[in-house]
């Protein structure tokens, strides 16, 4: 059983921590928060420690490897704690807000062969990889284009929107990621459009966008475009296409319930979409449990790893550097 500790029990945090309980071959080794009482909380709930430090976490024995779901600010420097401590490590995106902080931490874990997995558990749902899974078999033949839809259900709090980091590093950095995914291939262009829709006042005032449209572009032509919002009345939207030159594959939405109702009045009604991203890829965090776990006891590169990360926050650089300049930028251009 691999012993992991969770260094962060908010939301996400304590989401991770009760799928690593329940799961067969790991073990929850104990919970550590700056938040003492959401750490008690969480400890008492699935019986196991309450660390008093992240320091005391890398320094376990009882520790085999650690989830780091704090802040993102806190990402970078414990991700170097852990990598020191010799601990493999699932971190929670994004690595950080700066890429300079990101690069600086690539120089100083590089050469390392601990395993190094980032959250991007997207890659993880069944539909979004099953779409991935026909590109490779050739079932649309050669991939010309990839349309990434992402909505949220509704405006996170003001207080989160204000230290986000903005919506192509918080929100869209997820679809960057799929992106690559999606595509098999860099992006070498990126172009994007952004407006003020939702809640101009609280976007203005963050010098942020509730609204984007970004258009990606690999070397050999394929084009993906994805289209963010940051409100969509009808519930938290998840879609992807690809269209190639023999067929399309799409991965859905996910409703409450799969029953269709009809009557006199309406045909193909439909129950409500499920409402955040934890119920909407709830088995997407349980598979990405499973993958860390297998990376960790053979002893692999994870599938999605640091550099992953790296390259998709280069991606929402490059996206806002376009809205800033109007222009398509190449991801060359960025650090």
């Amino acid at each position: 059983m691999l012993k992991i500790a969770v260094l962060g029990v908010g939301r996400i945090g304590k989401m991770h921590a009760e799928n690593i309980a329940a799961h067969p071959r790991a073990s929850l080794a104990g919970v550590f928060d700056v938040h003492g009482p959401s750490a008690k909380e969480v400890s008492q709930k699935l019986g196991v420690k309450q660390y008093e430090s992240a320091e005391a976490v890398f320094a376990s024995g009882d520790v085999d490897a650690v989830l780091i779901a704090t802040s993102t600010p806190t990402h970078a420097d414990l991700l170097e704690q852990a990598i020191a401590a010799g601990k493999p490590v699932l971190c929670e995106k994004p690595i950080d807000l700066s890429l300079e902080r990101v690069n600086a931490c690539a120089a100083r874990i590089a050469g390392t062969s601990i395993p190094i997995m980032l959250g991007f558990v997207r890659r993880f749902d069944t539909g979004h990889r099953a779409v991935r899974n026909a590109i490779a078999s050739g079932a649309i033949g050669d991939l010309h284009q990839v349309i990434i839809t992402s909505r949220d259900p509704g405006m996170a709090p003001a207080s989160y929107i204000e230290v986000s980091g903005g919506i192509f590093r918080d929100m869209t950095i997820h679809d960057f990621d799929m992106a690559r995914f999606i595509l098999g291939e860099d992006v070498t262009e990126v172009s994007a459009t952004g407006s003020r829709l939702v809640d101009p006042e609280l976007m203005a005032k963050c010098a942020d966008y509730d609204t984007v449209t970004v258009v990606l572009k690999t070397a050999s032509g394929k084009q993906c475009i994805i289209n963010n919002s940051r409100r969509a009345v009808y519930g938290y939207d998840q879609r992807v296409e690809a269209l190639g030159s023999g067929g399309m594959a799409i991965s859905e939405n996910r409703p409450l319930n799969g029953m269709r109702l009809y009557s006199e009045q309406f045909t193909d009604q439909a129950a409500p979409l499920m409402n955040f991203f934890i119920e909407r890829y709830a088995d997407a965090f349980a598979a990405e449990i499973s993958a860390f776990v297998d990376a960790v006891e053979k002893g692999a590169p994870p599938e999605v790893g640091f550099e992953d990360g790296r390259q998709a926050l280069i991606l929402a650089e490059a996206a806002m550097l376009s809205i800033s300049e109007g222009r398509s930028v190449n991801t060359n251009e960025i650090g």
